[in-house]
């Protein structure tokens, strides 16, 4: 062991220890630290260990040492050796202990993503690294790799970070995408693809959104958004921040994940599989939450000044807004323009009330340009909260494949649309018990021995509410409505297995109406929801 060496530095003393600290120099090393330390009282201590190249048993006393005298201490610059001893020895649940990180350089990298806490950089063909804008990031990069290994686990495809890494001043971690693109890329230099981007985002986004995550597990935005819609309580009339307050409440709690951040340098082409990336605003909400995050990012940061787009997002603003559209359509399943529109205006609720908070806690309001564009969304929020009367809404169909594995899928789907329209526990079980039969009838037969899709669709509409659920198939012409009725007197010796699938569906419906058109089966249900 070299001499131990102390310095301090705004109010912490560092100690500085080197070689190897065992049993033949512990004694020497411990009296040299209380040495540094005496009469150096109201200081915080922190271990520099970066030139440590092993510690005993022995060496690890002198640590408890100070540990007693000092309950803040801290380690850092910990080798990956030393790391293993001091994890072993549980000294790292009862001591802060930063291991030494691997330095990495972005200079020349190109940027492939950016998101609210940090950059994404390819740092060469298999990697890239995400550096965040908080020096102090290792509790978010922790969070991070946790709700990343959640999300994979149910199911979203995702990369998971294996190293974490020093980047300037700052940290990062690394993760292997090996020659992906994102769509902002894709979108930018390949126009041809835009259909196939829209697709791809769109299913990728309901998948996230047809993700239950168990209790626990993830934030809630929503209580992120009450926390705007407060912080608006000075900078709106007093009418309309009550309103914008009641609307955000009155938004169900939601355990479906949403990502937070989910724009096209976030979705990435690696090989043939799409993947999700910066995963730190990972959470569970209503998908309006995610759709005002959305037209921020393609619209909304853009509006008073279109040409900011090709900086951030790679192409410019008029593909932005043809992207927008195009996927708000295909998630909502409709070309209705006024739909469309009303479901926009929603969005654009919290995300203008984002826009605005934003840019006041970054001082907005202290220059001429950022204060008019405050002024600017400012009015456009007050506008919308004089139309907008509900922040909720669903997409009115989803298209699954023909599968039993599906069913859990469709059920949820139906029953989102059910719980927001106040749906007695009664009808709503009858309609799952329906839903589920006409399910499984398409899944085992319509296309046996091959695979297709079923598409649902479901709304609720009219006062006393009426639910209307159509199951759509394109498999063989069958009507099962006319499938005979068993007879339901017979016996328990008397009756056949079988055949009271159908039955119940006509007896848990008011109505139900069957077609074959244009090469599709098309059956609807219609039910008294109170």
């Amino acid at each position: 062991m070299e001499e131990v060496r102390g310095e301090v530095l705004d109010k912490t003393i560092i100690l500085h220890l080197s070689g190897h600290i065992d049993s033949n120099n512990a004694g020497q090393a411990w009296d040299e630290i209380r040495e540094i330390l005496a009469g150096q009282h109201g200081h915080a201590v922190e271990i520099d260990a970066s030139k440590l190249d092993y510690i005993s048993s022995a060496g690890l006393r002198v640590l408890l040492r100070v540990r007693k005298d000092h309950p803040e201490l801290k380690i850092t610059g910990v080798s990956s050796e030393v790391y293993e001893i001091l994890d072993m020895t549980g000294f790292t649940q009862m001591i802060t202990v930063e291991k030494a990180y691997r330095v990495v350089s972005i200079e020349g990298c190109e940027e492939i993503g950016r998101g609210a806490n940090g950059t994404i950089y390819r740092i060469d063909q298999d990697n890239v690294v995400k550096v965040y804008n908080n020096a102090d990031a290792l509790a978010e990069i922790q969070h991070e790799r946790e709700v990343a290994r959640t999300a994979l686990v149910l199911g979203i495809p995702t990369a998971i970070s294996y190293d974490v890494v020093r980047v300037g001043d700052s940290y990062g971690s690394v993760f292997e995408l090996l020659n992906a693109r994102s769509f902002s890329k894709i979108l930018a230099n390949e126009p041809d693809k835009f259909d196939w981007c829209v697709k791809e985002y769109v299913d990728l986004l309901r998948k996230i959104h047809g993700t239950v995550v168990p209790d626990g597990e993830l934030p809630k935005i929503k209580s992120t958004v009450v926390s705007w819609g407060r912080f608006m309580r000075d900078y709106l009339p007093e009418d309309e921040s009550k309103k914008l307050m009641a609307l955000i409440q009155a938004v169900p709690d939601d355990n479906h994940m949403i990502h937070g951040d989910y724009h096209t340098k976030n979705v990435e082409l690696n090989g043939d599989e799409v993947l999700l990336i910066d995963m730190d605003t990972l959470a569970v909400g209503h998908p309006i939450f995610e759709l005002a995050s959305m037209f921020n990012a393609f619209i909304g940061f853009y509006e008073t000044n279109p040409e900011r787009i090709k900086e951030f997002q790679g192409f410019d603003y008029e593909t932005s807004n043809r992207f927008w559209k195009s996927v708000l359509a295909a998630y909502i399943g409709t070309d209705d323009q006024e739909r469309l529109q009303a479901v926009e205006d929603k969005a654009r609720v919290i995300g203008y009330t984002r826009l605005i908070r934003r840019s006041i806690r970054r001082h907005g309001l202290e220059q001429e340009k950022t204060k008019a564009e405050i002024e600017w969304w400012t009015a456009k929020l007050i506008d919308l909260l004089h139309r907008v009367d509900s922040l909720l809404f669903l997409p009115e169909e989803i298209v699954l494949d023909a599968d039993t594995n599906n069913l859990q899928a469709a059920i949820e789907f139906i029953d989102k649309h059910l719980a927001e329209a106040g749906c007695s526990m009664k009808a709503q079980m009858q309609l799952d018990v329906s839903a589920e039969e006409i399910f499984v009838n398409i899944a085992n037969y319509a296309y046996a021995p091959g695979k297709g899709k079923v598409r649902i669709k479901m709304t609720v509409e009219g006062e006393p509410p009426v639910a209307k659920l159509t199951m759509i198939d394109c498999g063989r012409q069958y009507n099962p409505l006319e499938k005979e009725d068993p007879d339901v007197s017979l016996s328990a010796e008397e009756r056949q297995i079988g055949g009271l699938g159908i039955y119940m569906v006509k007896q848990s419906v008011d109505d139900r109406t069957y077609e074959y058109r244009d090469g599709q089966n098309i059956l609807t249900m219609i039910k008294s929801i109170q």
